[in-house]
C-alpha cells in the first residue's frame, strides 16, 4: 500500500488533510511572503545599479573608444534582464498548488535559471565575436580615454558590493534563483577588474589589451551561462539529491521505529528542495493502521531532520517485493472470492452459529496466502481443541483441491 500526501480521500490510505500539508510545504504559505519581499527588495537594488553602471557604460565606453567598457556595459545591460526574470519568478513560483500543477510552481525557478543561462552563453558569443571582428583592424581604431578607466574603476567597487548584499538576502530568503543571481553579479565584478586591466593596458600603449579584455568578459559569461544551464537542465530531468543527502535520508528512516529494511529510495529536486520516495519493509501481521502510522512516522522524521526534503511518498512493503516469489497465484485470486469460499466450507466442515467464522484476515506473502480465522465465542463450554484442529485440516484439504494457495492457518476464537 502506498502512503503519499498527493491523493485525497482515505481510499487512497492517505487522510484528506494530506494535501492541504502538502500545499502549505509547497507554497510556503506562512512564511514565503517575507521570502519574496527580501527578494524583490533586493533585485530591485540591483536592478537601480545595473541600470546606472550599464548607461554610464555604454555612454562612457562609446565616447572613450573602449569596446571592453561598451561590452561590460551591455553585460550589465543583459543583468537589468535577469533581474525583471528573477521578479517575474518570486511572484509565481510560490503560487499554490493546484489541479494542475499538484506539486506547485516551485520550477518556476529552475526555468528562469535556464533561460538566464541561455541567454548569458548568447551575449558572451556575441562578444567574443565582436571583439574577434575589431581585432582585424585594431591598428586603426582610436585612443581609448582615461575616463574609461574611472568608470570601470567604479563598476568594479559597485558589483563586488552588490554581490556581497545580495548573497546576504539569499540566505535569507533560502532561494537558489537569487544565489545564481548574487554569483552572477560576482563573475561581473570579475568581469569589471578584466576590464580595468585591459583598459589600463590599452592607455600604457598595448593597443590589443581593449580587445583582450573584452574577449576574456566575453568567455566569462559563456562559461557563467553555460554552468546556469547545465544545473537547471539536470534539475529538470529530475536529478536527484546528492550522496551525502541520500545517506542522511536512508539513516533517518532505517532509524523509525517499527522499519525493517528499506529500498527503491528515489529523490528529485524541485527548485532548491528535495522530493522523496521510498518502500519501506514492515513487519508482514501488522495491521493497515499501524502500516499506516509507521509511514507517517518515516515522513515527519524525514521532513524534520533533512532540512531540504519537501515531501515525501512512503511504499509500505510486508516482504521484500525485490525478491522474486515462489509462485504468483495469490495475486489472481481477490478477497472477495477468497473470503466467500473460505465462508461457505467452514460452514461445510464446521456448521452454523458459533462455528461462523466471524472475521477473516489474509496475508499475502512469498506468492501464497497465509490464513487467520477469528471465531466468534462459544456459549458454555468450548469444545476440544482437536475439533478445531481437525476443522482446520479439512479446509486445507478442501483449498489444495481447489488449487487455492493457502499454505498457513491459524484459528483463534474470541473470549467473551
Amino acid at each position: 500500500m502506498s502512503l503519499g500526501h498527493h491523493h485525497k480521500g482515505h481510499s487512497h490510505g492517505v487522510h484528506a488533510h494530506g494535501q492541504t500539508a502538502l500545499i502549505d510545504a509547497l507554497t510556503g504559505e506562512h512564511a514565503s511572503a517575507a521570502s519574496n519581499k527580501l527578494v524583490r527588495r533586493s533585485v530591485n537594488v540591483s536592478m537601480g545599479v545595473n541600470i546606472g553602471l550599464s548607461i554610464l557604460q555604454i555612454i562612457v565606453g562609446w565616447f572613450a573608444h573602449s569596446h571592453s567598457l561598451l561590452v561590460d556595459g551591455f553585460h550589465s545591460l543583459s543583468d537589468l534582464l535577469s533581474d525583471f526574470l528573477v521578479l517575474f519568478v518570486a511572484r509565481h513560483s510560490a503560487k499554490a498548488a493546484d489541479d494542475n500543477h499538484p506539486y506547485g510552481h516551485a520550477r518556476l525557478e529552475t526555468l528562469a535559471t535556464l533561460i538566464l543561462g541561455l541567454m548569458l552563453v548568447g551575449i558572451g558569443g556575441a562578444f567574443l565575436y565582436s571583439a574577434a571582428e575589431r581585432a582585424v583592424s585594431v591598428d586603426q581604431a582610436p585612443a581609448v580615454e582615461m575616463i574609461a578607466l574611472y568608470v570601470a574603476l567604479l563598476a568594479l567597487v559597485s558589483k563586488e558590493w552588490l554581490f556581497r548584499y545580495m548573497l546576504r538576502v539569499a540566505k535569507k530568503a533560502n532561494s537558489a534563483m537569487l544565489v545564481a543571481n548574487a554569483w552572477h553579479s560576482r563573475s561581473d565584478a570579475a568581469s569589471s577588474l578584466v576590464v580595468a586591466i585591459g583598459i589600463g593596458g590599452s592607455l600604457m600603449g598595448f593597443a590589443y589589451a581593449d580587445l583582450l579584455a573584452a574577449a576574456i568578459v566575453g568567455a566569462l559569461i559563456v562559461k557563467m551561462g553555460w554552468q546556469f544551464s547545465y544545473g537547471a537542465l539536470e534539475e529538470l530531468i529530475d536529478k536527484g539529491a546528492s550522496r551525502d543527502q541520500i545517506e542522511q535520508i536512508r539513516l533517518v528512516i532505517s532509524e523509525t521505529p517499527g522499519v525493517l529494511d528499506l529500498h527503491d529510495l528515489r529523490t528529485r529536486r524541485m527548485a532548491d528542495r528535495i522530493l522523496v520516495d521510498a518502500h519501506v519493509r514492515v513487519s508482514p501481521r501488522i495491521s493497515v493502521s499501524e502500516g499506516h502510522r509507521i509511514a507517517e512516522q518515516v515522513r515527519l522524521r524525514v521532513r524534520e531532520q533533512c532540512a531540504e526534503v519537501l515531501d515525501m511518498l512512503v511504499h509500505i512493503d510486508p516482504e521484500d517485493d525485490l525478491v522474486p516469489a515462489d509462485s504468483g497465484h495469490a495475486v489472481e485470486v481477490g478477497r472477495d472470492a477468497l473470503e466467500h469460499w473460505l465462508n461457505q466450507e467452514a460452514a461445510r466442515v464446521w456448521g452454523h452459529g458459533p462455528w461462523a467464522p466471524e472475521r477473516i484476515q489474509l496475508h499475502y506473502l512469498n506468492g501464497r496466502i497465509e490464513v487467520e480465522v477469528l471465531l466468534p465465542p462459544l456459549p458454555g463450554i468450548d469444545p476440544k481443541p482437536v475439533a478445531v484442529a481437525n476443522g482446520v485440516r479439512d479446509l486445507q484439504k478442501a483449498a489444495e483441491q481447489a488449487g487455492l494457495p493457502l499454505i498457513s492457518w491459524a484459528v483463534y476464537r474470541r473470549l467473551e
